[in-house]
């Protein structure tokens, strides 16, 4: 979208974070109100360019074998000591990836997290294309820990019903408990502008909305307050991240993905 710019046959932008989101936000018409106001405004962009549609907090996923609760981590930061060398698993080329470093970034600087990706690389941290590869090779005993998003979990369990796995959340208001969303916005370009917002206004219906619940494999967060959360899962309210806009992580995204360069976890 962003090569085809005004020549665009789209007329939505519906992607899975909000640094692919940011990445077009220039090429984005601005909502209609109506729509914006059913999400609270941490999932929704500040100058009203796209709209969160659901939700997905970064977890740690672990071994019920391999590691008692009690000996989990308060805090990601935690997972560079000596005691989770060549346990932990991570996915460095996967948007869901990158979206947390950038908010790791935003929340505590570019120093601090240099030093966590260089504490990650040192301590044998493991790599993965991506999320089910990673809680796939926790189930395995391949690794005892991985970065993932919460869903994968249930993705997983559906194909292995007695995998010894469970999400773990970092302490209140550490980086590790990052919400982010996938969200949707209108191309200025588009030629069928009644259409797309109809689109949009769906995907955030109550009927919309419920799918998330009632029939995605995947058990995200719905964002609508009407809906309430997947069974099984910790009320999105109740979690505590850290304090950082989603709106700027388009802007942040390139600069993230040149300091994985930089650490060694990107080529």
């Amino acid at each position: 979208i962003a090569e085809e710019g005004s020549n665009s046959p789209a007329d939505v932008f519906f992607a899975q974070d909000p640094g692919s989101l940011g990445a077009v936000d220039p090429q984005l018409e601005e909502l209609p109100e109506d729509i914006l106001e059913r999400v609270d405004e941490r999932y929704r962009d500040a100058e009203s360019r796209w709209v969160g549609t659901s939700g997905r907090t970064r977890v740690l996923v672990y071994s019920t074998e391999a590691v008692d609760e009690s000996a989990l981590p308060d805090s990601v930061l935690d997972l560079t000591r000596p005691e989770w060398a060549d346990r932990v698993g991570i996915a460095p080329t996967n948007a869901s990836f990158q979206a947390f470093v950038t908010g790791m970034r935003l929340e505590l600087g570019d120093d601090e997290t240099r030093a966590w990706l260089e504490g990650l690389k040192k301590n044998g941290a493991k790599t993965y294309e991506k999320n089910t590869p990673i809680v796939e090779a926790v189930a395995a005993g391949e690794i005892d820990v991985g970065l993932v998003n919460h869903y994968y979990l249930a993705l997983v369990k559906k194909e292995q019903p007695d995998a010894p796995i469970a999400n773990h959340l970092f302490a209140a208001g550490d980086v590790g408990n990052l919400v982010s969303v996938a969200g949707a916005g209108l191309l200025s370009s588009t030629d069928q502008l009644s259409d797309a917002e109809a689109f949009v206004e769906f995907l955030l219906s109550d009927v919309g909305q419920r799918f998330y619940v009632d029939e995605a494999e995947e058990a995200e967060y719905p964002l609508v307050a009407a809906v309430a959360s997947p069974q099984g899962l910790v009320p999105l309210d109740e979690i505590e991240g850290p304090d950082v806009e989603l709106t700027s992580f388009g802007a942040e995204l390139e600069a993230t993905v040149e300091l994985l360069r930089e650490t060694g976890w990107l080529s």
